[in-house]
């Protein structure tokens, strides 16, 4: 549909996916939000040295260790032991939380029952503080009153989506602006100039 409207290049953002980038016929520049979530991160966490990045799944394992590896700071993950038909799965943590400050990190977030659960499953294991950040914050459904009864002290996501009224909802929630990345990157498309340029020179 983007081709034929005369669409020649996209530029996305963390897509969930990366195959959907083979779904297009014309050029895609998937962009990462790791640049921006590494500053928040220096900026807002004042404890983020004595930190700990966490996936909440298994899939998200290459994310978490490329931002621990950015921050010098070790990494855990959560996986759901499956269980039985009608048993409820279990989730385990893999890796030491204690007395850390627990940085849950992932793609996007919809109901956001994982990162809830993973939340409890944190501080359950002894971590300190536990802050989630997400580039895609869907919210929908019982995620507004999921986040405000769980144990974060905050909820990053970036705008690619419209937060404004969720954030009225709930005062945890905090917002990353990435509008300059995404200028950059039309900036350099525009002008034929590398794009991937943005993600091997990030400030360390």
């Amino acid at each position: 549909m983007l081709s034929v409207a005369g669409a020649d290049h996209i530029i996305t953002m963390d897509l969930h996916a990366s195959q959907i980038q083979g779904f297009f016929d014309i050029a895609v520049d998937n962009l990462y939000a790791e640049p921006a979530v590494l500053q928040w991160i220096r900026e807002n966490i004042p404890e983020w040295k004595n930190g700990i990045i966490v996936s909440p799944d298994a899939g998200g394992a290459k994310r978490v260790t490329s931002i621990a590896d950015r921050l010098n700071v070790d990494f855990a993950l959560i996986h759901k032991e499956r269980k039985k038909a009608n048993e409820v799965d279990r989730m385990v943590l893999v890796g030491d939380v204690k007395d850390r400050v627990a940085i849950l990190v992932d793609d996007m977030a919809d109901t956001c029952g994982t990162i809830c659960h993973a939340a409890d499953k944190l501080i359950d294991a002894g971590a300190t503080k536990v802050y989630a950040i997400l580039t895609h914050g869907i919210f929908s459904g019982p995620a507004i009153s999921r986040i405000n009864s769980a144990p974060f002290e905050a909820v990053v996501v970036t705008n690619t989506i419209p937060q404004e009224e969720k954030m009225k909802a709930c005062p945890k929630i905090q917002v990353i602006d990435i509008a300059m990345i995404l200028a950059e990157a039309i900036r350099r498309t525009h002008n034929g100039e590398s794009v991937s340029y943005l993600f091997s020179h990030v400030p360390l």
